[in-house]
């Protein structure tokens, strides 16, 4: 990267793993691979909280990012007021609620979507759409530790309805926040617990959908399966949380392991190795370089 200042756009996966999105003052993308072994180094001096990331237009093909003209300040979320209001990607998520939607927008939801359950570390259990083109890396940049997908949906407007059912039906969330799973990694439940609370919440998903006459979806019982990649940070039992704010000052992270928007990573005091929560990166002005974190007195418990 010829550049060392990059706006983050947060984390990312893909078939070759996971990475950072960033884009240069210029508004080109780029980004850093967050591979074993990787080096993430950087400091934040930031004028603003937090910076425009944009906005998205939508296509049949998918969705198409838009750097923010004025590289703003975020007022809203993660975007300022004008690109708040160009943004067709927040349509999405109330598409089903009624109103005139983009041509482009109503031609992406018009393909099919699937309906899942997915549970988390601590048990904590979401349901969720995804994409038919991104079924499987959806759960994974969500950080699953168990999903099954209990329906597939027509479109777009229908697994959204099927959504709002099972989430107010069985009390389920529809989001679950990213510090709250990095932070329930350090004392992650054995997987045998979590595929039995996943799965008492998938059937009774199931239960309710079939008991539905609403048209346009097949209710299915498919597992989806965790990527060998997670298996790095859930062998490291031991790792505490990352003592820093990341949204501040120097720090030196060398990578071990990412399970959806965490990192598992070792800074430059020998032997220690901890969990961070690279959401906390996004919107922000990064400054790459030869930093380091300067980590406060821990007591040895945390270990």
């Amino acid at each position: 990267m010829i550049n060392s200042s990059f706006l983050c756009g947060g984390t990312g996966w893909d078939r070759d793993g996971a990475f950072l999105r960033l884009s240069d003052p210029a508004g080109q993308p780029a980004a850093l691979r967050l591979g074993h072994g990787a080096e993430l180094r950087f400091r934040i001096r930031s004028e603003a909280p937090r910076y425009c990331l944009g906005y998205e237009l939508v296509h049949e093909e998918g969705r198409k990012p838009r750097a923010c003209p004025d590289q703003a300040a975020a007022e809203r979320g993660y975007q300022c007021r004008r690109c708040f209001f160009a943004d067709e990607g927040r349509l999405v998520h109330n598409s089903h609620r009624g109103g005139d939607l983009p041509a482009g927008l109503r031609s992406f939801l018009a393909r099919p979507q699937w309906l899942y359950i997915a549970t988390f570390a601590d048990g904590t259990t979401k349901v969720g759409t995804a994409a038919d083109q991104r079924k499987t890396l959806r759960l994974t940049e969500q950080g699953a530790l168990a999903a099954q997908y209990v329906a597939r949906a027509a479109n777009g407007l229908q697994v959204r309805i099927l959504e709002d059912a099972v989430s107010s039906g069985l009390g389920l969330p529809q989001a679950v926040r990213s510090g709250h799973k990095c932070a329930s990694l350090a004392a992650a439940l054995p997987d045998t617990v979590l595929e039995s609370i996943n799965a008492g919440h998938a059937d009774d998903a199931r239960t309710l959908l079939l008991d539905r006459e609403q048209q346009g979806f097949d209710v299915v019982k498919e597992a989806w399966t965790r990527p060998e990649a997670f298996d790095v940070v859930l062998q490291n039992p031991g790792a505490g949380l990352y003592p820093l704010p990341l949204g501040a000052g120097e720090h030196g992270l060398v990578l071990r392991g990412m399970l959806g928007s965490t990192a598992l990573a070792a800074t430059d005091d020998v032997g220690l190795s901890f969990l961070a929560d690279l959401t906390a990166l996004k919107g922000q002005r990064l400054e790459l370089g030869a930093y380091s974190s300067a980590l406060p007195a821990l007591q040895e418990p945390l270990f």
